[in-house]
This record gives structure tokens, C-alpha cells and sequence, in this order.
């Protein structure tokens, strides 16, 4: 055990519901920097000592500084003896800043409760370890599924190269979008517009295609009072390059950040135009039909630090997700109403021939939202 370690006596070990109680509070933490921390995971820490919390943290915007040295630095001395509730592992490894586990160590603190191990190939079991060597008791695996829930677009990014994925519809009871003739406004109440708004704030971008871009003109950005600097990344998914240049989006794309993600092959003046009014522009493969790739551009979404992506739209996009198996969780505002047949589907033609091929989500919780109903769901 290190001489700062044992500078202090160590509080016994907690009673498995003051570890539950705790580790939720580090949980709640970690949800503050939903949206804003990538290409990060978001993390929450909660020092206690001797019953009290004497510290907290969670991951700042951008990523740094991390929750841990945060929380270490507002319980200072009260640190050593100290239990120290981390939603995820602390970090080993050197890179912008020194590593948590070595923090902790420093600090004192005799216990660390840590909910998941981090996936990432630099840290993955490492960060535990150097408490272990450095005389700090770990407690591993308490509400470990709640925690990867959390950080599952972190946890996707690591292992699978892409992000999380959440498909938002707001439509009638019969599934439609809009009358025959396009009109949508407003198919869902203004509560269920702010919930939406809401939705923006916590993903890291927010992912339409060039046809809802094109109907609409949307700014895409959340625009709910006191959270203007919430407003994720826009992701336009535009094969032929339609949208236009005196848009909303390419408007402000200097304000927002604005990814056009294209096929490859265009001539290098279109492309320039749209660099020059500050969109970054993504060339991608194309897809068997010849269509911009949504694989290809979660994958490169993802190259750049995205971890959770929000879709609204429209119809293709939302089938041609659906079709990959790209879809994590769906994000269902239903209204009141009827529409019909002739009305505009939320989601375009799957070309299913078995029932058995059909993408399967189970129910995650249903909301009241005005007059509205908001159903989550994840894929099983």
C-alpha cells in the first residue's frame, strides 16, 4: 500500500445499497455530458467519506478534464480513506492528461466501486490493475448494465467502429409523416416538439437525409431556452449533392457544424463550393443500388469522434438503417390522428418476404408528452 494511502484509516467496506445508492448518483453525473463529450465516454464519480460525499465529478465538454480529478480536487484532503464511485474504469494510459487510476492512487483513496470496464484498447482492465498495484480495493461490476447502457455509443465506436444509432419519428397512430400532398405541420403538439428538441441536445449529431433537407430547409439545431450550445453536429446524407447552397443548413454552417457525407466521385468544383461556405464534406462508398452508403457513413461519423447519432429522417434513410440492422433504439412520438394509406410512411419499403425478417425492438418505456405518447424502444 502507498504511504498516501495509508496516511489515512480507510472506511469499512459500504453495505451493497449504500454502493447502489451512490453509483446511481455517479450514473446521473455521467448523463450531464450526454451530446457534449465525444469522442469520450461520459463518466460520473462520487467521494465518500465516512458516510458524506466529500466529492464530484463528471467528464467536462470536449472530453477533459475527466470526472475523477474533478471530484478528487473538490473532496481534497478528504480523498484518503475515501470511497470513490466511477462510473466507468478510470484511465491508465498518458494522453492529454495524466491518468485517473495514478490520480486516484496519489490521492489516497482506499476503495474505488467501478460500474464497467472501459472497452478502450489502451485502458480495457488496465486502469483497475494500477489501483490494485498501487494498494486501492476495487469492486467491480455494480450496475454495470445501466453503465454500458450509457456509454453504449462509446462502447459501439470502440468495437464495432460505428455509433450509436436512435431513429426519432414523430407520426399518426397509422404510422404516416405527412398528408399525400406533404403537408406535416404540425403532425405532433409542441410538448412533443421540445421532447424532440431535448433528444438533439444529449446525441452528438443529428442525421437527415438530402430529401428531408430539401422539403424541409431545417436549421436541425435545439433551440429549447438555455441550451442553444447544445445543438449536436448536422449530417446530411446527400449522394448527388441537391442540397442547396443558399439553405439553412450551408448557411449556417459556420455557427453549426455541418457534415455533407457524399459519394465518391464528384467533380472537385461542387465539392469546393460546399467547402468554402464551411461544410465538411465526406466522401463515402456507394451502396448495391448506387445509393450513398449508411454504413459507410456511420463508419465515418464515427472516424471523427461521433459516438450517438439522432436520425429524423426521412423515409429512405430510415429504411435503409432499419434494412442494415444499423438501428439501436427508436424514438416514437405518436399522435392522435389518422392519416390513411395515401399519406407519407415514416419508413419507406423494407422488401420483406418473411415476417421473421422484420427488424424486432422491444418496448423500453412509454411517456405522456402533451397529447402525445413518446414510446422507446431497443433493439432486442
Amino acid at each position: 500500500m502507498t504511504a498516501g494511502s495509508a496516511a489515512a484509516p480507510a472506511d469499512p467496506a459500504p453495505p451493497p445499497e449504500e454502493m447502489l445508492r451512490h453509483m446511481r448518483a455517479a450514473l446521473a453525473l455521467a448523463r450531464r455530458g450526454l451530446g457534449r463529450v465525444w469522442p469520450n465516454p461520459t463518466v460520473g464519480c462520487v467521494i465518500v467519506r465516512e458516510g458524506r460525499v466529500v466529492g464530484r465529478g463528471f467528464t467536462q465538454p470536449g472530453g477533459r478534464p475527466h470526472a475523477e480529478p474533478l471530484a478528487l480536487a473538490m473532496a481534497g484532503e478528504a480523498a484518503r480513506g475515501a470511497t470513490a464511485y466511477v462510473s466507468l474504469e478510470p484511465c491508465s494510459h498518458y494522453g492529454k492528461t495524466p491518468p485517473c487510476a495514478d490520480a486516484i492512487v496519489k490521492a489516497g483513496v482506499a476503495r474505488v466501486v467501478a460500474a464497467a470496464v472501459d472497452p478502450d484498447p489502451r485502458v480495457s482492465g488496465r486502469g483497475l490493475a494500477r489501483l490494485r498495484e498501487g494498494g486501492v480495493e476495487v469492486i467491480e461490476g455494480v450496475l454495470r448494465a445501466e453503465a454500458e447502457a450509457l456509454n453504449a455509443g462509446f462502447f459501439l465506436r470502440v468495437g464495432q467502429g460505428r455509433p450509436l444509432v436512435t431513429l426519432k419519428c414523430a407520426t399518426t397512430l397509422d404510422g404516416r409523416i405527412a398528408l399525400a400532398n406533404g403537408e406535416s405541420k404540425w403532425i405532433t403538439g409542441d410538448p412533443a416538439r421540445q421532447r424532440g428538441h431535448l433528444l438533439r441536445a444529449d446525441h452528438d449529431a443529428i442525421l437527415v437525409g438530402s430529401g428531408t433537407a430539401l422539403a424541409d430547409d431545417p436549421s436541425l439545431t435545439c433551440r429549447l431556452p438555455g441550451l442553444a450550445d447544445r445543438s449536436p453536429v448536422r449530417v446530411v446524407l446527400d449522394g448527388s449533392l441537391r442540397l442547396p447552397l443558399a439553405s439553412a443548413l450551408v448557411r449556417t454552417a459556420r455557427e453549426v457544424p455541418l457534415w455533407l457525407v457524399t459519394r465518391e466521385g464528384h467533380a472537385e468544383a461542387r465539392l469546393a463550393a460546399y467547402r468554402a461556405a464551411g461544410v465538411e464534406v465526406i466522401e463515402v462508398a456507394c451502396d448495391d443500388t448506387g445509393r450513398t452508403s449508411v454504413e459507410a457513413a456511420l463508419h465515418a461519423v464515427a472516424a471523427r469522434g461521433v459516438t450517438r447519432v439522432l436520425v429524423e429522417g426521412g423515409g429512405q434513410v430510415a429504411a435503409s438503417l432499419l434494412r442494415a440492422g444499423l438501428v439501436d433504439r427508436l424514438a416514437w412520438f405518436r399522435a392522435g390522428r389518422v392519416i390513411g394509406g395515401d399519406g407519407r410512411p415514416a419508413v419507406a419499403e423494407m422488401a420483406l418476404d418473411h415476417l421473421a425478417d422484420a427488424p424486432d425492438f422491444a418496448p423500453v418505456s412509454l411517456t405522456r408528452v402533451g397529447d402525445d405518447v413518446l414510446e422507446v424502444f431497443g433493439r432486442r
